[in-house]
């Protein structure tokens, strides 16, 4: 069985002020979030003219997709929704039924496992399928692709970009930065050997392959963007703090890797390109920010030789062990010890 459209299913961000705390408490609902706390992140949208940059490279990351499915001969309209602002995703499946659309097959724009990364996105393709009765629509996920070879290579190309910026100097440390977690979050499946730390350890293989490739020795993986209440533990170090701690070390430049990141949203652009780079010209640090892959070339490639796995049977193209993990069907939870918690037996009451 074919299918009659792609679906570009991403997280949304406003395109105006008035904009900023609707979509805000639509991030949070339900979270228990201080509006305090809104009010400050509100105030980095604002920095920008309460304008995030997700759906504008959302939407030329589509329009090179559509162009390569085009080049390859794969006709797929694809369709654009999200799950926190407008273009809102139950409104695109409507619009997809409307438009004769009965099975789709969804691109997270996230590489990675993990609830935020992945399972969150099955959610959404239930919420999705509830809004438009259900059997109306059929929606499968394409898998995760952090170490596929292309997503590898655009990062190692940009990685070589950022170090020439600075002159190649010796001894610049090349961080790796990715969205923290809550630490119960990522070790909801348990331990390791039993898929548990799933994000945090495809974070670091993602970063070993692209260190690999672009020709990177010594290099720190640490984390960014933290939103919860200070008692609950999430994956440390900071990038802010390890940039003091780099600096004591005697580092003098520095080269930083959005690895966990598709695009220059706006946790990218802020929480690096003006807290991390402002914290590092205090040091007197050289500071370089490697760009993420969402603008090159082969995203688009990528994004088309997932789509033609399916549509296809194209081989899967992975540099890592992990299983190929993340695709599933309407919503269906990715398999156990990926995503999800392992659901073990209950113990015997002694």
């Amino acid at each position: 069985m074919g299918y009659d459209a792609l679906l570009w299913l991403s997280f949304g961000g406003p395109e105006g002020p008035d904009e900023v705390m609707p979509f805000l408490e639509n991030v949070t609902r339900g979270r228990g979030v201080p509006r305090e706390r809104l009010l400050q992140v509100s105030e980095h949208y604002q920095h920008f003219g309460g304008i995030s940059p997700i759906n504008r490279l959302n939407r030329d990351a589509i329009a090179a997709v559509e162009k390569q499915l085009s080049a390859e001969g794969v006709e797929l309209p694809v369709y654009f929704g999200n799950r926190n602002w407008r273009p809102m995703a139950e409104d695109t499946a409507a619009e997809m039924v409307a438009a004769g659309v009965r099975r789709a097959l969804v691109f997270p724009t996230s590489a990675y496992g993990g609830y935020s990364a992945c399972r969150q996105y099955d959610e959404d393709i239930e919420r999705i399928r509830a809004s438009v009765g259900g059997d109306a629509l059929e929606l499968v996920k394409i898998r995760q692709f952090f170490d596929h070879p292309l997503f590898i290579g655009a990062f190692a190309d940009a990685l070589r970009v950022a170090h020439a910026e600075l002159g190649n100097l010796p001894g610049t440390r090349t961080v790796f930065t990715a969205h923290s977690v809550p630490i119960s979050a990522d070790n909801a499946a348990g331990p390791p050997s039993e898929g548990g730390n799933r994000y945090s350890r495809q974070i670091a293989e993602a970063a070993r392959l692209v260190a690999a490739e672009g020709g990177v020795g010594e290099y720190d993986i640490v984390w960014q963007s933290r939103s919860g209440p200070p008692q609950v533990p999430w994956l440390e170090p900071d990038i802010v703090d390890h940039l003091d701690v780099l600096h004591e070390q005697g580092v003098t430049s520095v080269v930083v890797c959005p690895v966990g990141f598709v695009s220059d949203h706006l946790e990218v652009i802020w929480d690096l390109d003006n807290e991390a780079a402002e914290r590092a010209a205090e040091l007197g640090m050289g500071f370089a920010r490697a760009a993420t892959p969402g603008g090159d070339a082969r995203f688009a490639e990528l994004v088309v030789e997932l789509v033609r796995e399916h549509v296809e049977d194209a081989p899967v193209r992975k540099l890592s062990e992990f299983p190929a993990a993340g695709c599933t069907v309407n919503g269906a939870p990715c398999a156990v010890a990926c995503c999800e918690p392992v659901k073990r037996p209950a113990r015997p009451v002694s």
